[in-house]
């Protein structure tokens, strides 16, 4: 059984015809799928049945994505939200993530794309269930949480304690795009919020340390305008890998 038979999707969009599109497209890759035309019939579906993630449109008419993210995070805060944005509105996707998204594609977007972000949406709500532990392997990174151990192949890498926990919050939300002000606040704390250049000197530190080539990162992606995203080189999911910041 594949991971997608596992799962149900609800798709939120005020297009019908892209909803069929997305609808048949994913029925076919193994998942069950509802659909909801607004807001409104978004969150009455949420509280009929459960599901594993929401498709979610941001721009509707009426209650947007972004209060739609709100209230299903509210009610369902294990359901997956992936979130469809416009090209280039990063205030859209920085609103979107803020709300409670998981992560975010753009429009137009290919299929694979999606399938893609779902997937990684999906495999990190299923580790988290499990709670995986002990020594953990990212292409030929590991990372002992516990004893704060990090490998690169064999050889050991000396980190600072903000640089391991830097790397220990990207490395457990793998996929997942992080905001600058998310990524401040859980490693710095609430009052660093504001000081991006804190972040961008440690994860220009920590390339050095953990990418054979840190103006190519393959593990530290840059989300442009938005934030970092943690990605492991080993899979091949057709996502676009992003240039250093």
């Amino acid at each position: 059984m594949t991971l997608q038979q596992l799962f149900s999707l609800l798709v939120v969009d005020d297009e019908a015809a892209l909803r069929r599109t997305l609808r048949a497209s994913l029925v076919t890759s193994g998942f069950a799928v509802e659909e909801a035309g607004n807001g409104a019939e978004a969150i009455a579906a949420i509280q009929r049945q459960s599901f594993d993630l929401v498709l979610l449109d941001v721009n509707m008419p009426g209650m947007n994505g972004v209060e739609v993210c709100r209230q299903i995070r509210a009610v369902a805060p294990r359901t997956g939200i992936v979130m469809v944005t416009v090209r280039d509105a990063e205030e859209d996707k920085i609103r979107a993530l803020d709300a409670g998204a998981d992560d975010y594609v753009t429009k137009p977007f290919r299929f694979r794309e999606l399938i893609a972000r779902v997937r990684a949406v999906l495999r990190r709500l299923h580790a988290d269930a499990s709670g995986e532990q002990g020594i953990l392997q990212n292409g030929d990174l590991k990372m002992d949480f516990g004893h704060r151990l990090v490998w690169k192949g064999s050889d050991e890498i000396r980190l600072s304690p903000k640089e391991f926990d830097l790397l220990s919050y990207l490395w457990k939300n793998q996929g997942a795009p992080l905001t600058h002000t998310k990524l401040l606040r859980a490693v710095w704390g609430p009052e660093y919020g504001n000081e991006l250049e804190y972040l961008r000197t440690y994860v220009r530190m920590l390339r050095k340390k953990i990418e054979d080539d840190p103006a190519k990162p393959q593990y530290i992606l840059t989300d442009p305008w938005v934030g970092y995203r943690f990605r492991n080189p080993s899979e091949d999911e057709g996502d676009d890998s992003s240039d250093a910041e």
